[in-house]
């Protein structure tokens, strides 16, 4: 179930950074996070609500407002980044490390997945590699600071990953609305500091800002759910599949081509799911 879980909030992470690359066409990347993540705290608290779950101790509150801010500076760079035009380099780049983050953190913490199970990992981030279109031979040179920018959103997003991972089971989903009040806060903050307008405006709601922070805080959910089913090891590497569904509907709304390395990385994407599966 936890697999299932995963690639969910894989599928889910994907469509969101669709909507939150689209939403960056005309407003800030500090914008779309924020504008995301506050309008996403109102279905947050009626989960709460229903769920009935007591506030957890300070330990979890801890973990999920590091994670919170780890989260809003790795989702703010990858914005930043998509926005550049330059997706093949910078999806493929934060895949990965977003994946390989948490699966080392996993192992250190002491989980040993199966041989079968590391053989779907490696299937995997190889999937990943191909479905973005790194292997082909890009059009222009990405400049450096959008490399190392991807590079430093994977790395953030993989640590606020092993950070709600290390929440308690019985906290509940209370950790993702300490990650959400901890970025919200964070940003408003960095707003209200700046000496210009962002872009930002509440007479006119940046829907694709708003898609995209409700669909992020669906997949730390589903996530959170994950790995207090399964190894955070493997449920990271499954969750990392998220490109896959970005370019799906880079393809079918904006047009794009498949190329064939592509096709080849969404097949080795299905592998990996199958091998994830059968060596839990």
């Amino acid at each position: 179930m936890e697999i299932v879980l995963a690639a969910t909030a894989a599928a889910v992470w994907g469509i969101g950074d669709f909507c939150g690359g689209r939403a960056t066409r005309r407003l800030s990347p500090l914008a779309v996070t924020f504008a995301g993540q506050t309008i996403s705290l109102a279905p947050l608290a009626i989960v709460l609500m229903v769920l009935g779950d007591p506030s957890p101790g300070v330990r979890d509150w801890v973990w999920g407002v590091v994670a919170g801010l780890l989260g809003f500076a790795g989702i703010t760079l990858l914005y930043r980044a998509l926005s550049s035009g330059a997706m093949t380099v910078v999806a493929p780049l934060t895949g990965v490390i977003a994946a390989v983050v948490p699966m080392m953190a996993g192992i250190a913490l002491g989980e040993r997945p199966k041989l079968l199970a590391l053989a779907g990992v490696a299937a995997a981030l190889g999937g990943i590699v191909l479905v973005t279109g790194a292997v082909g031979t890009p059009h222009a040179r990405t400049p450096r600071p959008i490399v190392a920018m991807a590079i430093a959103a994977g790395t953030f997003i993989g640590l606020s990953l092993v950070c709600l991972d290390r929440t308690s089971d019985a906290s509940g989903m209370w950790p993702t609305m300490a990650m959400r009040l901890s970025s919200v806060i964070t940003i408003g903050v960095v707003l209200l500091a700046m000496p210009k307008p962002s872009g930002l405006s509440w007479r006119t709601p940046p829907k694709w800002a708003l898609l995209a922070g409700l669909l992020d805080t669906s997949a730390n959910v589903l996530f959170l759910i994950a790995t207090r089913m399964g190894m955070l090891s493997l449920v990271s590497v499954i969750a990392s599949l998220y490109p896959a569904s970005t370019i799906t509907l880079a393809m079918r709304i904006d047009h794009e081509r498949i190329t064939r390395s592509q096709a080849a990385g969404m097949v080795l994407v299905g592998v990996a799911l199958v091998l994830v599966s059968l060596g839990r």
